[in-house]
């Protein structure tokens, strides 16, 4: 039930949500990349919240060990919280989904504007890390959106036999916990490679 061939099946069985999730990432990124006005300053605050908690990680005695646990603890529990979360009719995961492609958009953006290595910014400090870390956060966002269309199908579907609506949940749920484990390992795999290789091509 929870290896990692049921995961990939399971990930396969929700298609449709995997590509309006991606989707939603790439439109947040092209918002990013076009952001003005209130969309640009709602992503410096959020580049000036990070940048914060990066100085303070460096300021701390072992800098790689910091900046690992908050990037396993931060990126895991937001991985499966959002998942959940998406039973709100899938709202929330469509949001962290624009946020966070729009946190990128306006980062490689930014750093064109200003004359910056995009190799160093692209394969140095994303790269490593986020081939592994970005698929495994459109994922826990598909499931998230695949929860709340199954909501609303919940909602508005009523002729549907209960029986078979109760089978049907208890697949799904039993998907989420798979998912949910192997989101976690993805993610733990990325904070290692964002907190080792990572920090060292950049350092």
């Amino acid at each position: 039930m929870l290896s990692f061939l049921t995961f990939i099946k399971d990930v396969k069985s929700i298609r449709k949500a995997l590509l309006l999730a991606t989707i939603l990432f790439i439109a947040g990124g092209i918002i990013g990349w076009i952001g003005t006005g209130a969309m640009e300053k709602l992503l410096i605050q959020q580049l000036e919240g990070l940048s914060e908690i990066s100085n303070n990680l460096r300021d701390s005695d072992n800098p790689q060990w910091s900046f690992f646990i908050f990037i396993f603890l931060n990126n895991s529990i937001k991985g499966v919280v959002i998942i959940f979360l998406g039973a709100l009719l899938g709202v929330l995961p469509a949001l962290f989904l624009l946020i966070n492609g729009a946190v990128i958009g306006y980062i490689i953006h930014l750093s064109i504007l200003q004359g910056q290595d995009l190799f160093t910014l692209i394969v140095k400090g994303l790269l490593p890390h986020g081939i592994i870390e970005i698929p495994a956060i459109i994922i826990a966002c598909a499931f998230g959106l695949q929860f709340g269309a199954k909501v609303a199908g919940s909602l508005f579907k009523r002729s549907a036999r209960s029986t078979g609506r109760e089978a049907d949940w208890s697949f799904f749920m039993r998907q989420t916990l798979t998912a949910s484990i192997w989101i976690v390992i993805l993610l733990l795999i990325a904070a290692v490679i964002e907190s080792t290789i990572t920090f060292s091509l950049l350092s």
